[in-house]
């Protein structure tokens, strides 16, 4: 076991700026991707299952997240398919770890974002840092209260996704954490 922080990566919002709807931010490419969840919603021999669904990526990326002093791993809806078709496209391994979801858009009793009570459960204790679009007050709270390691839960704006300061952020904390073990 490794003694580096975990870097729990979501793909929509952080590496997808998919609410960035008529301006491509800079240095992103466009991207047709069949992910299985996507495609099995759409109307079969539709012109839109045809072209695939939209993704937008930028190619340093994988090459900013492996420099970081991180383990890596997926915490997104497209769980193995991240490992097939987002990794290769910005150049990760495609065999990181995966947060595996069965309670997916699940309503949570409390408010939580439904990946959550998973995301600490998965980490068991280790240090991490999150990235998501969909992280509230709550969720910080939440893991604040039950992971006995430290964390760092960075919201992203889905419409500008990963941008430098959010890697000076990561890179910062995970010098912290591990100047202090």
């Amino acid at each position: 076991m490794t003694d580096r922080p975990l870097l729990l990566l979501d793909v929509d919002g952080p590496l997808n700026p998919f609410r960035a709807r008529l301006l491509r931010p800079h240095g992103y490419v466009t991207c047709r991707m069949h992910p299985p969840n996507w495609s099995a919603r759409q109307k079969p021999g539709s012109r839109r299952l045809r072209r695939g669904l939209r993704i937008r990526l930028h190619p340093s990326h994988g090459a900013r997240l492996l420099a970081l002093p991180y383990d890596l791993a997926w915490a997104t809806v497209w769980m193995h398919g991240a490992n097939k078709m987002i990794g290769p496209a910005i150049g990760l391994p495609a065999d990181l770890p995966v947060i595996e979801f069965t309670n997916m858009f699940a309503e949570d009793p409390d408010g939580l974002f439904w990946k959550t009570r998973r995301v600490v459960e998965w980490a068991d204790g280790r240090p991490f840092a999150w990235v998501d679009d969909m992280i509230t007050d709550l969720d910080v709270r939440h893991v604040a209260e039950h992971h006995p390691g430290q964390a760092l839960l960075l919201r992203i704006d889905p419409r500008k996704g990963l941008r430098e300061r959010e890697f000076a952020e990561l890179e910062r904390w995970a010098l912290d954490v591990s100047a202090g073990s």
